[in-house]
């Protein structure tokens, strides 16, 4: 059989899988030690850095109580300068009206007596980060979870856009394995699963699932041809998503220890 895509494309991307940038994320303000060791439970302590400016980190966090001191203001001005994705988890018995340098939709709300709600955290890093957002889901597994689901939901709504927009037959094909192949390969770098040579039975059983997509698809057609791209766009949009949920089954059944360092998260 034919392959859809050139095996310069996999070796591209497995390339770039092999090439990981694992910045830590900054964890500050108040309640910033008690978040910081939620967040490292069970993972890598270095994925968190406590304290210190937002600088060289893939993101900051920043935890604000009751009222905004002018020291919270000049933290998340630094961060909004140097571009760094900032979460706000407003952890005060009221919420805050304003909170300045930071978006309405980047701030997360910790309901008193309740824990820091980490699920939403590694949902809105996953937003805001993308695929960057791997390496925390593969150095903290307690989110991982939300992370993996944000990255499946993500290429299925992007596979799913695709093939409703594209009506040259066929021509849509590539393009949606190789964001299959992003998806698979990104999942197991999540799970901590090293992307080489073992993973090639990933790779063909993409490609694979991609062919009988198609198939699928022309069948479907030949029953609805005056809808044919919505048919094509929901096929490949809940393809994708079954791909990437048997994908997170698979690497779940593994059980690859995530990293762990002698070393603790710097303070201040």
């Amino acid at each position: 059989m034919k392959l859809p895509i050139k095996p310069g494309a996999i070796y591209g991307l497995l390339k770039e899988f092999r090439e990981v940038d694992d910045r830590p994320i900054l964890v500050a303000g108040v309640l910033a030690d008690e978040l910081a060791r939620e967040l490292t439970a069970g993972g890598d302590p270095t994925a968190v850095r406590r304290g210190g400016e937002p600088a060289d980190v893939e993101a900051l966090v920043y935890v604000v109580g009751d009222t905004l001191a002018e020291q919270d203001e000049r933290v998340l001005r630094s961060a909004h300068r140097a571009r760094v994705p900032t979460l706000v988890l407003a952890a005060g018995r009221e919420p805050l009206e304003d909170i300045p340098f930071v978006l309405a939709t980047d701030i997360v709300r910790v309901e008193p007596g309740h824990g820091f709600p980490l699920d939403r955290v590694g949902e809105a890093l996953a937003g805001k980060l993308g695929e960057k957002a791997t390496s925390l889901a593969r150095r903290l597994p307690v989110l991982r979870g939300p992370i993996v689901e944000k990255l499946v939901e993500s290429f299925s709504r992007k596979n799913g856009i695709i093939g409703a927009a594209v009506f040259v037959p066929g021509a849509d094909f590539p393009v949606l394995t190789v964001n299959q192949l992003r998806m698979v390969l990104r999942i197991c770098a999540a799970h901590g699963l090293t992307v080489d040579r073992e993973r090639a039975p990933e790779i063909l059983a993409t490609v694979g699932a991609g062919l009988g997509l198609r198939a699928v698809a022309r069948s479907l057609l030949a029953f609805v041809p005056f809808a044919g791209w919505a048919v094509k766009g929901g096929v490949a949009y809940t393809g994708t998503r079954a791909l990437g949920e048997a994908s997170v089954r698979y690497c779940e059944a593994r059980g690859v220890t995530p990293p762990r360092a002698a070393a603790s998260p710097s303070s201040s």
